[in-house]
């Protein structure tokens, strides 16, 4: 099939702006997205082809609601009008606690580890508010910085919303979106509404510049923790507070401690007690248990 012409399908002007404002790689260049169906992804879609990329839709169906199939049809006609080749993987996440959590990490594992995501600076001020009441450290509170694999970080959802109206794409529309079990929900459509009240502004751009700003503190910290043995009790506790605090959450990350994106901060402040000599062992959430013996600290299922 053709490949869409940017002058054609009303695709001029607004979205041939949005796509070349985007840090989409070199026209020509292969790519993936991941595309659900939704506005965000089906928008991805779109400006990625409008850019020149080579791309390939591909839709996981997690097979947690009856329709998942038709929403897999509605990707399938977008990537065929727009040029692009299509793929459906099926995953399993059984019902129950955490859904979001491990429905993410399923689809993840299917999909590339370059693939593109049509996160938004929506998308971001809502994790970066989560990860906030979650005690996340510098990463969390930085989280989904716009590069290469999420190029349309910097638009907005009602961005997302017209190039799909412009497109004229059906849009597949979640019902879980709605459903206050889910925290992100309740962040998306309690807690930012009500803080926007409060700030008598916008707060999503306020949000995504400190955002930008951390990722910059976030970058030189990695770089100091690198060069610090996590493992070594007397060189955690004489490192300043911040530089250990860093460097016990990346560890117990890399361990498999927390949801696989952040961890608690009261976990981190035990293990650098453990350090110090205030306790020989403590607990950390995921089953993991964190002990210092001969002056170095190891981390063991309990």
């Amino acid at each position: 099939m053709d490949r869409p012409d940017p002058t054609d399908r009303g695709l001029t002007g607004f979205v041939a702006d949005l796509a070349a404002g985007c840090p989409f790689p070199p026209p020509g260049t292969p790519v993936t997205c991941a595309v659900s169906g939704g506005a965000d992804s089906l928008a991805l879609l779109v400006l990625a082809t409008v850019a020149g990329c080579v791309v390939t839709a591909v839709h996981v169906d997690h097979g947690l609601r009856a329709g998942s199939g038709a929403e897999a049809d509605v990707v399938a006609r977008a990537a065929s009008r727009y040029g692009a080749a299509f793929r459906s993987v099926a995953v399993t996440v059984e019902p129950g606690p955490n859904l979001e959590a491990r429905a993410r990490r399923a689809r993840y594992s299917v999909l590339p580890v370059d693939v593109l995501t049509g996160h938004t600076a929506d998308d971001r001020a809502e994790t970066i508010l989560l990860n906030m009441l979650r005690g996340a450290g510098l990463a969390g509170l930085s989280a989904l910085a716009p590069g290469p694999r999420r190029p349309l970080a910097r638009l907005r959802r009602t961005d997302t919303e017209k190039v799909c109206e412009v497109a004229g794409l059906e849009v597949v529309h979640d019902p879980s979106n709605l459903d206050p079990v889910h925290r992100r929900n309740r962040v998306r459509h309690e807690l930012l509404p009500l803080a926007d009240e409060i700030a008598g502004r916008d707060l999503v751009p306020v949000l995504t510049r400190q955002a930008d700003l951390l990722a910059e503190v976030d970058a030189f910290m990695a770089q100091q923790a690198a060069e610090l043995d996590v493992t070594s009790a007397r060189r955690l506790s004489s490192a300043p507070a911040a530089l250990a605090s860093y460097a016990i959450r990346g560890w117990l990350l890399q361990a498999g401690v927390g949801d696989g994106y952040t961890v608690d901060a009261a976990a981190v402040e035990r293990v650098l007690g453990v350090a110090r000599g205030d306790a020989v062992a403590t607990e950390v959430s995921g089953g993991w248990r964190v002990s210092r013996s001969g002056g170095r600290l190891r981390i063991d299922p309990r």
